[in-house]
């Protein structure tokens, strides 16, 4: 069953090219610098751990375009109100604890917002990218959104190295749509973190499938 909401506004590329759009966008843009200072200090403690030099911390979002309408596929933490119809939130999960989403502040929320509004969209880094003009991929992953699994924000449940979050949402979606992974990556110097997390458990979700 289609998972597909209706927002509000339209986004600015409306009736464009159709296919699968991905915004690689700095984290903290537009904001009033608090995520932008804490993604500075992480990725800091990050490459000082792994004897490297700080890298631009990049979140994801998706737009896809169908002739049918625009919908931006997005996931934010926290939730800010219960309102969530209204921003075509089709899934919910917890940050750092099961135990901590019953509050708004520790809920994340994966979006399928038709016509719906992605705010940081101008400051993405080479503006929205297409990764796929095929229409049958398109809607399959939209179909996909309301089954992403809620893992829980921060976590590595899967030991793989990445915590699960925003980006993990979008690269599972990406690579359950079966879009060659390997030819997506970050901007130059740049990474998003928890992307492996959601590659990961997309191709051990495929395993299971290919083994039941």
């Amino acid at each position: 069953m289609s998972t597909w909401t209706r927002g509000t506004l339209p986004t600015e590329h409306r009736h464009s090219q159709p296919g699968v759009y991905l915004y690689w966008i700095p984290l903290g843009a537009g904001g009033s610098g608090f995520v932008r200072m804490n993604g500075f200090i992480y990725e800091a403690g990050k490459a000082l751990w792994e004897h490297r030099r700080p890298l631009r911390l990049f979140h994801t979002a998706l737009e896809v375009r169908l002739p049918e309408g625009d919908f931006i596929v997005e996931t934010m933490w926290p939730s800010p109100d219960d309102a969530t119809a209204s921003r075509g939130v089709v899934l919910e999960g917890p940050v750092f604890a099961p135990w901590l989403s019953s509050t708004r502040v520790f809920r994340y929320e994966v979006r399928c917002w038709r016509d719906g509004i992605l705010p940081d969209a101008g400051h993405a880094i080479g503006g929205p990218h297409r990764v796929s003009g095929d229409l049958v991929v398109a809607r399959g992953l939209l179909d996909q959104v309301g089954s992403v699994p809620a893992l829980i924000w921060g976590r590595d449940q899967l030991e793989a190295g990445d915590m699960w979050n925003s980006n993990s949402v979008i690269s599972w979606l990406l690579a359950t749509a079966g879009l060659p992974m390997d030819a997506i990556s970050p901007p130059e110097r740049g990474r998003a973190p928890g992307w492996e997390a959601g590659v990961e458990m997309a191709r051990r979700l495929s395993v299971s499938m290919a083994q039941s």
